[in-house]
């Protein structure tokens, strides 16, 4: 029992050490694949709490584990660590020192997170039954971090048995927690598609082929694979990101190039898509007479949290925030690499409100974008609960969850309490 145990209280009392870390990391963000000093800050301090450490996993990522004393289930708990190309337009003290790249997605909060569950779990080593696996990750990116690491071996020795993660989140106010069951975030491919016409003077279309039309036509009529091909009751999403054909206004290029996401919850519905944007862009090039070479990459798999798991994190924010401030039903067409984590271990993906009142709020990946810090304590709080039922035995996790916390409706509760 873990009566004489304030986990929320001892996340409160790291206030001051989650901002500067956070800020620390702000200050000085690293592109994906090269975290060379946030993974070398985050190694020496992991060591310093007693941690067995593992480094260069996938060139930069950083494996922490904590044994407790006796036997139990091993917990792994994953942080992302890259920043993004963006040059950083907030006037902060502590903004981006490194022109070109910023963290405008949150993941230095992850890692000060992370730092501050791996310090709070350490105070309680003697009570753990089991072992806690903390996972530092590079390249989320785009740059399939997730992935390398497993090829790396992050999910053996020892294997987790329950995936955790958390991702702060601009969309909802800070203390509004969203943990919901199922898939959360969607599959996502890129496509990049050349056509090959016949270029020539614009004054003469009849002498060419002219592949900007080509395009023109296969960008419209990718609009019908969600409006006609898709069952109004699943979700899609097609995208054209990048168009490029031409450099004078004069002449008809010879070859225009295209590209664009795909997404989508339901793995049969990805594969429609994915097969009806080949048909398309094969049938307007027979139509037009044209050359096309098209290319799927798939980048990650759907996210999907599992409900036992959800069922646990669930109760451990609403010991947290209460019962009022977490909602399920919270899902975006937005990707995430940990999907290649809970696709292989049971585990639970949540998002933390980090939008602060009366401030002006950015999205995510904008030059502008930033974080209540408010949210620190709340995430480090929320995941050494969930920890500690799994750790410890704690009987927070034990409550009737359909009373202590009933989901609570999505859109009610962004009414009541504001978007940010």
């Amino acid at each position: 029992m873990l009566e004489d145990i304030d986990l929320k209280a001892e996340a409160e009392e790291l206030r001051s050490q989650l901002v500067a870390w956070r800020r620390d990391f702000h200050a000085c963000p690293e592109l994906g694949l090269k975290e060379y000093r946030s993974a070398a800050i985050i190694a020496d301090l992991l060591r310093a709490l007693g941690y067995l450490v593992r480094t260069e996993v996938a060139q930069t990522g950083v494996v922490g584990l904590l044994e407790g004393t006796r036997p139990g289930p091993v917990v792994m708990v994953r942080f992302d660590m890259d920043a993004l190309p963006i040059t950083e337009e907030n006037a902060v003290d502590y903004a981006s020192r490194h022109p070109g790249v910023m963290h405008a997605c949150g993941h230095d909060a992850h890692m000060a997170i992370g730092l501050g569950v791996a310090t709070v779990m350490a105070r309680h080593r003697d009570r753990m039954a089991g072992t806690l696996k903390l996972v530092f990750q590079p390249g989320e990116e785009g740059l399939d971090g997730a992935r390398l690491m497993i090829e790396a071996g992050v999910l053996e020795n020892p294997r987790p048995d329950v995936v955790l993660a958390a991702h702060v989140w601009n969309d909802m106010p800070v203390g509004l927690v969203s943990v919901t069951a199922g898939a959360v975030m969607a599959a996502a491919d890129k496509w990049s598609c050349r056509i090959t016409g016949v270029g020539g003077h614009g004054a003469l279309p009849h002498q060419a082929n002219d592949p900007v039309v080509v395009a023109a036509n296969i960008i419209t009529a990718l609009q019908t694979i969600v409006s006609r091909n898709i069952n109004p009751l699943e979700a899609a999403v097609v995208s054209v990101g990048s168009l490029h054909g031409g450099d004078a206004f004069n002449v008809i290029p010879a070859q225009v190039e295209l590209g664009g996401t795909i997404r989508a919850y339901n793995s049969q519905v990805q594969s429609l898509t994915r097969r009806r944007l080949q048909e398309i862009v094969a049938g307007v090039a027979q139509a037009y007479g044209v050359e096309t070479s098209l290319e799927l990459t798939p980048l990650t798999p759907a996210l999907i949290n599992d409900e036992r798991v959800v069922e646990v994190v669930r109760a451990a924010a609403c010991a947290v925030v209460g019962p009022d401030n977490v909602i399920a039903g919270l899902r975006t067409m937005g990707s995430e690499d940990a999907a290649f984590f809970l696709e292989k271990v049971p585990g639970c993906y949540i998002f933390l409100g980090s939008a602060g009142a009366g401030s002006e709020v950015w999205p995510h990946h904008s030059p502008r974008f930033d974080i209540d810090e408010e949210v620190l304590p709340i995430g480090v709080a929320i995941l050494t609960c969930a920890l500690a039922h799994y750790l410890f035995g704690d009987p927070v996790a034990e409550r009737d969850k359909a009373d202590t916390c009933p989901p609570a409706d999505f859109q009610r509760l962004l009414t009541d309490q504001g978007s940010g």
